[in-house]
């Protein structure tokens, strides 16, 4: 079996409601379509990039799968230590590039693969059928265990929504019932709706691209009132002359010395300044490591930086 491209949902900040809506929720791991043309099975991320050999847990379809030839479509995930989806965890897994390595991670990083969809099924490709005809099928045909669960499906996106802000995890997606699996295509018949949060950060430092800022870094502070590096964005809501206008005002407060009190990412070509400058971020969560996962600006604040700290009141955008 050749690999497809798996449809993708197209962002929503707005949840649609009727009858005609089903919510799912977005769980924050690596997509993952799985191949079994009768004898082989194959696992591959949306990238069409290979991926059997880092989740041998998933290769013995027959305990899970009574198809005789299938392509299922999913998200793996792996839990952090707070028992909630990890996208920092599932990618220490899906990065291995030395084989040898799958067993010992395997024992330290355990997986489930979220099962949502059902593309083809036994010589016959069901990707015209409608939503609600898949997720039948996929009932018939996938049994849960340990390793393998499917996706459950909600009728109200909001009250799911407002579950997923209470437990801070990444978002939902909306599907409609009588939707087509589009290969290939992103279509606003399914949307995601991410659940972001909003901080402020100070800035230290900056990157340049022909003369005018591409990037900020940013920062929050400690109890020790240390500054930390958590991350940088070049996206957001600034314009080309906002950037022109953020170069002017940081290029004067230029410094020599970096003011995080850890090493930034990006090191070798950054410019530090002296905090000064506060940006409202919008974020997606936190990583492991302390840093911004998908942080863009979303405009400067007149507040003091020092009121830019790790236990600030973090706010939900939805």
């Amino acid at each position: 079996m050749n690999p497809i491209i798996p449809m993708e949902p197209k962002s929503s900040p707005l949840i649609p409601e009727g009858k005609e809506w089903i919510a799912q929720v977005k769980w924050d791991g690596v997509r993952i379509l799985t191949y079994y043309d009768g004898q082989k099975v194959s696992l591959f991320n949306r990238k069409r990039n290979e991926r059997t050999f880092h989740y041998p847990e998933i290769i013995d379809i027959q305990s899970y799968c009574n198809a005789d030839s299938v392509i299922l479509d999913g998200e793996m995930i792996a839990l952090g230590a707070d028992g909630k989806p990890s996208f920092h965890e599932v990618m220490r897994r899906d990065g291995i590039r030395r084989m040898e390595k799958v067993a010992q991670i395997q024992r330290k990083i355990p997986v489930t693969y979220m099962i949502f969809d059902v593309i083809f099924r036994n010589g016959q490709w069901l990707n015209q059928y409608s939503l609600g005809e898949r997720i039948e099928i996929l009932s018939q045909i996938i049994k849960p265990n340990n390793q393998i669960q499917l996706i459950s499906s909600h009728d109200d996106g909001q009250a799911l929504f407002t579950v997923i802000q209470e437990h801070d995890m990444e978002g939902i997606v909306m599907k409609k019932v009588d939707s087509p699996y589009l290969i290939g295509k992103k279509n606003d018949l399914w949307l995601k709706i991410k659940n972001y949060r909003d901080l402020n950060a100070a800035i230290g430092g900056f990157t340049l691209k022909d003369g005018i800022i591409n990037a900020i870094l940013l920062g929050l502070y400690n109890d020790e009132g240390e500054l930390w590096y958590i991350g940088h964005t070049g996206t957001g809501k600034l314009s080309h002359q906002d950037w022109s206008e953020l170069t002017a005002k940081l290029k004067p407060t230029q410094i020599k010395e970096r003011p995080f009190i850890n090493k930034p990412a990006r090191n070798s070509d950054a410019y530090w300044v002296q905090p000064t400058l506060v940006a409202k971020i919008r974020y997606a969560e936190w990583t492991e490591g302390h840093s911004l996962r998908q942080p863009s600006i979303q405009g400067f604040v007149d507040i003091p930086v020092y009121q830019c700290r790790f236990n600030q009141k973090m706010v939900r955008s939805g």
